[in-house]
């Protein structure tokens, strides 16, 4: 049964570079192109990115059965530093505020 994850990653970033290109790289690791037809097919997901200065931290909510749970956080991991300079990446816990959404991703 799937269960729900969270990943944080702070990555460096220019100002004016596309916030959105993160959330695009990690759905084209996880599903194969940034737009498909639903469901995801390894691991339903939402990507938040918030720009702080130079860094941009990106947060994915995602969806997978507890054995899958290490390969997606590699390809987020490997997606993110492909193109950017990765300062920090590491497991997070589901915040309560996040149950909702946390609940959505598991109905697929």
């Amino acid at each position: 049964m799937r269960q729900v994850f969270a990943h944080d990653a702070v990555l460096g970033m220019a100002p004016g570079a596309d916030e959105r290109a993160p959330g695009a790289a990690v759905t084209v690791a996880l599903c194969g192109h940034w737009e498909h037809e639903p469901p995801c097919p390894l691991a339903p997901h939402h990507v938040r990115a918030d720009r702080r200065g130079d860094e941009l931290h990106v947060r994915v909510l995602f969806a997978a059965e507890p054995g899958a749970e290490r390969e997606v956080r590699h390809r987020i991991d490997r997606a993110l530093s492909e193109r950017w300079q990765v300062r920090a990446s590491r497991a997070s816990d589901v915040s309560p505020a996040e149950a909702g959404h946390a609940e959505r991703l598991v109905r697929g």
